[in-house]
């Protein structure tokens, strides 16, 4: 068996708890209703941000990406654009807007549990790139991301070389 295939298959066989980020800090997540300043001001440090119902429960509820926002941010529609359609959840309107408003609901999620290889199944599946980790009540743990998992790979690559020497 190659080196490859069997550090590939260790990591497929890990779980979840062994390697997620927990959440230690509100940069993670944000309230259903925080306002949309506020989540800009944290994508300054990140692409993506857990929408949680209040900072005690921790009951996920939704993503918000970068992506999510470019309405908030598109211009007013001109005759070129025909098949576009105008929303009031523009900045251009100067209506408040909050992050449960704009936010994708019923985020894949992942339980502690949970191989990595289930985890790199739904990431595949659903072309995203992290994971909210969950508890059995839908309380948010932590996340995991596709660098965490490359950083797990890389890991037990290192140590299978290190046991065939």
């Amino acid at each position: 068996m190659s080196e490859n295939h069997t550090t590939i298959s260790t990591v497929y066989r890990l779980k979840v708890q062994d390697i997620f980020e927990p959440i230690t800090a509100k940069g993670f997540f944000v309230e259903k209703y925080a306002n949309i300043e506020d989540v800009f001001s944290l994508f300054e440090t990140k692409n993506h941000l857990w929408v949680v119902d209040d900072e005690r429960t921790l009951h996920l509820l939704g993503v918000i990406t970068e992506s999510d926002t470019i309405q908030l941010l598109a211009p007013p529609i001109t005759p070129l654009q025909p098949y576009d359609k105008p929303t009031l959840q523009s900045l251009q309107y100067g209506l408040p807007t909050s992050v449960e408003e704009i936010m994708s609901k019923q985020p894949i999620t992942a339980h502690p549990q949970d191989t990595l290889g289930e985890v790199i199944i739904k990431m595949k599946q659903h072309k995203i790139n992290q994971l909210a980790i969950i508890d059995d009540t839908e309380r948010l743990l932590g996340e995991i991301s596709i660098h965490r998992l490359i950083k797990e790979y890389t890991k037990q690559q290192r140590k299978t070389s290190e046991k065939e020497k």
